[in-house]
């Protein structure tokens, strides 16, 4: 949108930004809004951003300009704080100097192996975006386009993966032991755990296990919270009786899941926790939280990984027993 249409002011110019090879570029479609999807042209850490910009002069109408200049920005908007845009990396490039557009002028534009050290994100209360501006300015109002890319991060965590395993319970009422195969999962894998009931005696009608993504945002005291369950998945119906053992199996890939993202610019983060709940003939709800770290692979969207991946995280080939 541009400054001159917040005003009523209708602009002689149109600008279009267009990036170089999007066409054969891998497209990443993203909920940006409720009940609206875009796609966004995906690059990734150090790969340069190249384009044109294409300003058509409308009606034949010559328009004097104080300069034209395009940016790279990337920048995190918190949504409590509207006003102010966290630009964490700009650069910029002059187009043309002062002067008159009389008609219709293309102009080339290379940011040349940029550092894009955080992945895109649109959150409940957060949006990292890395996007092209340009900005023709003029004296009434500066006449300013943007459009937007997706980033996609592949840094590895650093935590180690180990097992995860507790024993949680009520005393002389109810005692389980839960175990989960890894405490960090890539994007598309499998969660694959079980739960062993060591003490029973309420009567438990049904358990679930559920994914929530925890978005916090800013800093004490104006830190905001937001819990979302991504999925709700129900491992056993009726009563278990003691010595019982309830196998999990949860596949990741069908959901939108982002990677953990840990004190981004120190902004915000993201976290995934698995959430176990028990729930008995009378309501009661009982649960347990357990943080895993997810993250994302380059082999998973069609790139070469940079490492060789752990044993536990190659991708699993299935093939078919061989005929009699």
């Amino acid at each position: 949108m541009s400054v001159a249409s917040l005003f009523g002011m209708s602009t002689p110019l149109d600008v279009d930004i267009s990036y170089a090879g999007e066409e054969s570029r891998k497209q990443v479609e993203v909920k940006v809004e409720k009940d609206r999807r875009e796609k966004f042209p995906l690059y990734l850490d150090g790969e340069s951003v190249a384009g044109k910009v294409t300003i058509r002069v409308k009606d034949g109408k010559k328009v004097e300009h104080n300069g034209i200049k395009v940016e790279f920005i990337g920048s995190i908007e918190l949504f409590y704080d509207r006003g102010n845009h966290y630009e964490f990396l700009s650069q910029a490039q002059e187009l043309a100097a002062p002067g008159e557009l009389r008609s219709t002028a293309s102009f080339d534009f290379l940011f040349k192996n940029i550092e894009k050290q955080y992945e895109s994100y649109h959150g409940i209360n957060v949006k990292l975006r890395y996007f092209v501006r340009v900005t023709i300015a003029r004296r009434m109002a500066d006449v300013i386009k943007e459009r937007d890319i997706w980033v996609y991060s592949y840094r590895m965590p650093t935590d180690l993966n180990n097992s995860i395993k507790m024993e949680v319970g009520i005393e002389d009422c109810l005692h389980i032991e839960f175990e989960y195969n890894r405490s960090r999962y890539y994007l598309k894998d499998v969660i694959v755990g079980k739960i062993y009931f060591l003490l029973v005696r309420i009567k438990i009608r049904h358990m679930e296990l559920s994914i929530i993504r925890r978005e916090t945002t800013g800093a004490a005291p104006n830190q905001y919270n937001e819990s979302e369950t991504i999925t709700k998945f129900e491992i056993m119906d009726g009563a278990p009786v003691r010595g019982e053992t309830i196998p999990i199996r949860l596949f990741l890939g069908g959901f939108e899941l982002t990677p953990t993202f840990r004190d981004v610019n120190k902004k915000y983060s993201t976290r995934y926790y698995l959430n176990l709940v028990l729930i008995d003939e009378e309501n009661r709800r009982y649960f347990k939280q357990q943080e895993i770290t997810i993250f994302r692979r380059k082999i998973d969207d069609g790139f070469p990984p940079d490492e060789p991946l752990p044993q536990e995280e190659q991708p699993q080939i299935q093939t078919a027993d061989a005929p009699a």
